[in-house]
């Protein structure tokens, strides 16, 4: 009976507590300022604020996730009605700026460091994602939704990391298969168009469910995977792998060579390792293996067929040259 009243009394104060309407979660964007410019600065409980944005902010900085552009700071001026994070099934969910409110649902889920989730109705950019309590659902940035469970996991971890399978996935017929398998990991025991079928006992319903295990497990941990090759079934092994790339960072398996990007193909960053192929800061890549390349997933394309060597071709200033790499 006592458990009875307790539960009674619990769900009477969370229906007060989500009384107000969606109006009342714009004032609350407002008030909070959790929009600047094309940044979100969203005061959190700790004194603590939760920033998107795609620079440094001048503040102290707790942790950094460059994946996904968030940081954690500390926050000097308390607000008092700090958002936190919803991790229960929302009815309803709400795009809220500084101007507007729009209801819909989440189309598409996020996809790991792939693709971020899409929203049934335009979303200003930036902008928050609340459900009917005002709490944070996820917030909507210029790649689309990053959804609440990266931004509850960045909150808890120390420090920020993903795991990696060396594959890519996508969803075909209700069924996850890999779209790609990195060549440049040793011994990686995925081919293109494998059927995953299980991670570690578990269904795998769809690649936004599968993608979130592989990226939120240990460094180091290993996983069995059953999957559908042609028509046999494997089960295979996997070791989690320190994720390169992925979200606001270069999304590419040359990253696992030391080679970085931006979103034109732009060399960024060479780690030491990648000195010997003796390139440089604002190199431009414009073929793998002879074939043009206009886009990141373009050079998935011809990495899932490797040759015994890779050859690369860049362009820098007026100037085009070879580089292969193994």
């Amino acid at each position: 009976m006592f458990r009875l009243f307790l539960a009674l009394n619990l769900l009477f104060l969370n229906l007060y507590a989500c009384k107000g309407d969606s109006e009342s979660c714009k004032l609350k964007t407002v008030d909070s300022k959790s929009i600047v410019n094309q940044t979100l600065q969203i005061p959190l409980p700790n004194n603590q604020k939760l920033i998107f944005s795609t620079t440094a902010p001048d503040v102290k900085i707790i942790k950094h996730d460059p994946y996904l552009s968030l940081y954690l700071v500390e926050e000097t001026n308390n607000f008092k009605y700090p958002f936190r994070i919803n991790m229960n099934p929302a009815s309803a969910l709400f795009g809220v700026d500084n101007k507007k409110i729009v209801k819909g649902k989440i189309l598409k889920r996020e996809v790991g460091l792939e693709s971020f989730a899409t929203f049934s109705e335009p979303l200003s950019v930036p902008s928050l994602l609340l459900n009917s309590c005002c709490a944070l659902e996820g917030i909507v940035t210029p790649l689309g939704i990053i959804e609440k469970e990266y931004i509850d996991r960045f909150l808890k971890i120390k420090k920020v990391s993903y795991g990696d399978f060396g594959i890519r996935i996508k969803d075909v017929n209700s069924t996850v298969v890999v779209s790609s398998s990195n060549p440049f990991k040793k011994d990686n025991p995925f081919k293109k168009n494998d059927i995953i079928l299980e991670i570690d006992g578990k269904k795998a319903k769809d690649s936004a469910m599968l993608m979130r295990e592989i990226l939120f497990s240990n460094i180091g941990s290993e996983h069995s995977l059953k999957i559908k090759r042609e028509n046999k079934i494997v089960v295979l092994k996997a070791i989690t792998q320190n994720r390169l790339g992925g979200g606001y960072l270069s999304n590419t398996f040359l990253e696992f060579l030391g080679v970085s990007f931006d979103k034109n193909l732009v060399i960024v960053k060479i780690d030491k390792d990648a000195n010997k192929y003796g390139l440089k800061f604002g190199d431009k890549l414009l073929q793998v293996n002879t074939k043009d390349i206009k886009n990141e997933e373009e050079i998935y394309d011809v990495l899932d067929n490797p040759k015994e060597s890779i050859n690369l071709l860049f362009q820098r200033d007026n100037f085009q040259f070879f580089v292969k790499v193994n």
